[in-house]
């Protein structure tokens, strides 16, 4: 630590620490605190060696100026103010807390009962008053010095019309990568990895979206509980990086990784989670948010402001109607844009954030902030468009600039392949951009994006292998994870040598890949889905830090290679053809030569009628789309077994060349003639190119 030279009122911005060359000015917020201190630690965090009380307030924000400090000076606050949980709050000075806005952290968080601003013992439970020191047992903030050389790195900024998001794990997907180095496996600089980002550029991708990285609980068992957290879906900061992913502590790691991933093309989205925080319910620990201004922080009962309103089932819902928390949310996306150079975010239940006394509302503060913000309205924006409380489904109701996460469309398109009835019509309007969902306020088409699988959920070759989940692993008994899974396991559950069922599933898979491919929106991967990997029937691993979550490269046999190019193919096919790249959706009008902008055909080469859609029993459809300049065909077989189905007369000049099979069974790039008969292979997608 550095000495410090002099004390100074300092100002109350910008908020956290920041080091200007000759010191440190700290800022934080509080509006019920009494006292604010301010304690430095040596650089291990293990020793408190000095404390400085903010005498300085500037309406909610304590601020001081410590000149002679500098970057690397690790911290953390003591605040003084009312213990009364009935009232709403929890002020402990006991407890050493977090900055919200500390950029950095070190050393590991403890799982002990001095976290938490109650005595554990206390037959009172929340009611009591814990006198117990926490500082050893918590991560301390620490000064940076955002100066990196970016070099010439620029946001790749694809639009979202030509995008292909591919979800991964951070650590999941290298830990096992025998081409990365011992020490960078499971950590930012993996992915920096010249193999790494090789393979993802091969597979055509142009978006890697990162579960949650910002610093998070984990390795619960090791300290006395059942599971891990290996998702990362607790955050208790929102601008510094899980220290887990790093090799030496820097945060220039992941800034090395944004600009590795940007040299190559690729951009960086983020999986956030501003809705609640690791804190939990009034029984969590007190590491930051609650200890500062628990009122302010949280959202509670208006009825018991002991407890929490809580639309996440995670405890408590971050209580960004408050404005000064909204703008540390605001705060720290701009931070994660303009330092950090990320490229967009996936907001995890944002309905939570979007509500208003508690209901949704378009019109909340946090849809208005983001709406108007000149920095976070330029980047890519994806909503999980759900919570778990009343009123909290909202898919379709995000508007302009954002897109949604569209369970419609997983929920159709596994009923579908798994071959139930009734589903054409869903189909179609999946297929086609879902514009009965997303059709307003002015949207784009590429507002649904689309998906098969996600990291919630069986992956894709567990949804064609087991009817019911196994998660017994996960020491719930089975309770945890959803029951509609909506899955078929081909005649067999789980793993088999069984060639027949083996097939089926495959064929099944690729078709549902195909499918994602070749249809309107954006559509989302799974990163590991396209090798077949499977997580052995666990729908929610969450808790599963091991070979249940982590890509095994080294497993991967010459038919989890043949998948991948296929995978790879179709992807290829989608970014070349480019008319799956529209913005607009679709109005069923002639746009030259007497063919829609979309047709939808039946196996005999007619288009559809009203019986059609409302077959119950249909299970094939086709539709031909047409640019202006470029059409293609596709065709989707869910019957289990081959269709005679015949090509739609266009004309006798109009050529139609076959692209891609998802069966594997035809012979790609053969050339045939419209109004003639071929056999489309059951469970398959064909894509044609028809040259009109």
């Amino acid at each position: 630590m550095a000495e410090v030279i002099s004390v100074k009122a300092g100002k109350p911005h910008p908020l956290g620490a920041t080091f200007d060359g000759s010191g440190v000015n700290f800022a934080i917020f509080s509006a019920h605190a009494t006292k604010v201190e301010l304690c430095l630690f040596n650089d291990s965090g293990a020793i408190e060696v000095e404390k400085f009380e903010l005498k300085n307030r500037t309406g909610n924000i304590w601020h001081l100026y410590l000149s002679g400090a500098k970057s690397g000076q690790v911290y953390g606050y003591r605040v003084h103010g009312p213990y009364e949980p009935n009232n709403g709050h929890r002020f402990n000075p006991h407890k050493l807390l977090i900055d919200p806005y500390g950029k950095k952290l070190v050393g590991k968080l403890i799982w002990h009962k001095a976290i938490f601003g109650y005595d554990l013992d206390s037959p009172e439970k929340d009611l009591s008053f814990s006198q117990l020191d926490s500082a050893p047992y918590v991560p301390k903030s620490v000064v940076v010095d955002n100066a990196f050389d970016w070099g010439s790195d620029k946001h790749p900024d694809i639009p979202f019309e030509n995008s292909v998001i591919y979800e991964t794990h951070t650590r999941g997907y290298t830990k096992l990568h025998p081409k990365v180095p011992d020490a960078a496996r499971g950590k930012f600089l993996g992915l920096t990895a010249p193999a790494v980002i090789k393979y993802i550029k091969w597979l055509g991708v142009t978006a890697v979206e990162l579960l949650p990285i910002h610093a998070f609980f984990g390795n619960r068992h090791k300290k006395g509980f059942l599971t891990d957290n290996y998702w990362g879906y607790e955050s208790f900061s929102f601008f510094a990086p899980e220290q887990n992913y790093l090799v030496h502590g820097e945060i220039d790691e992941f800034k090395a990784m944004v600009k590795s991933l940007h040299k190559n093309g690729l951009e960086v989205i983020l999986d956030v989670v501003y809705n609640h925080t690791g804190e939990g319910n009034q029984l969590g620990p007190t590491i930051s948010f609650r200890g500062i201004d628990n009122a302010s922080y949280y959202t509670l009962h208006p009825k018991d402001k002991r407890y929490y309103f809580d639309s996440t089932g995670c405890g408590a819902s971050f209580n960004v109607q408050n404005p000064d928390v909204l703008r540390l949310v605001m705060d720290s996306l701009r931070y994660w844009v303009e330092e950090m150079h990320v490229d967009g975010f996936r907001f995890d239940l944002a309905t939570s954030l979007s509500r208003m006394n508690m209901t949704f509302s378009q019109d909340s503060g946090f849809m208005m902030a983001v709406k108007q913000d000149p920095v976070l309205s330029q980047v890519k924006l994806i909503a999980e468009p759900w919570d778990v409380d009343m009123g909290g489904y909202q898919v379709g109701a995000f508007m302009t600039p954002w897109a949604e996460w569209n369970d419609k469309y997983r929920d159709v398109l596994r009923s579908f392949w798994k071959g139930d009835a009734s589903q054409i019509s869903n189909v179609g309007s999946r297929v086609a951009g879902s514009s009965d969902v997303f059709n307003h306020y002015n949207r784009n088409i590429w507002s649904s994006v689309n998906f098969i699988t996600a990291h919630d959920g069986f992956c894709l070759r567990d949804l064609v292998s087991y009817n019911a989940k196994h998660n017994v692993s996960n020491g719930e008994e089975n309770r945890d994870g959803s029951n509609n899974n909506i899955s078929w396991n081909s005649g067999f559950e789980g793993e088999t040598e069984n060639k027949t069922v083996h097939n089926n599933r495959q064929a099944r898979a690729r078709a549902m890949l195909s499918t994602l491919l070749f249809s309107f929106g954006t559509p989302m991967l799974v990163a590991g889905d396209e090798l077949f990997r499977t997580q052995f029937g666990n729908n929610n691993p969450y808790c599963q830090d091991n070979i249940i979550t982590w890509i095994a490269w080294d497993a991967i046999d010459e038919k989890d290679i043949e998948f991948v190019r296929f995978i790879k193919r179709a992807v290829a096919l989608r970014r070349k053809l480019r008319v799956f790249n529209r913005k607009t959706f679709f109005m069923g009008r002639v746009v030259k030569k007497d063919v829609k902008d979309i047709t939808w055909y039946d196996d005999q080469g007619i288009e559809f009628t009203s019986e059609d859609w409302n077959n119950a029993n249909l299970k094939s459809i086709s539709y031909l789309i047409y640019d202006g300049t470029k059409s293609v065909y596709v065709v989707l077989n869910a019957n289990f077994m081959d269709t005679s189905w015949k090509l739609p007369n266009l004309g006798e000049n109009v050529q139609w060349s076959l692209l891609l099979d998802s069966s594997q069974k035809l012979k790609e790039e053969m050339s045939f003639v419209g109004g003639k008969s071929l056999k489309v292979p059951a469970w398959s997608v064909l894509l044609f190119e028809v040259k009109l």
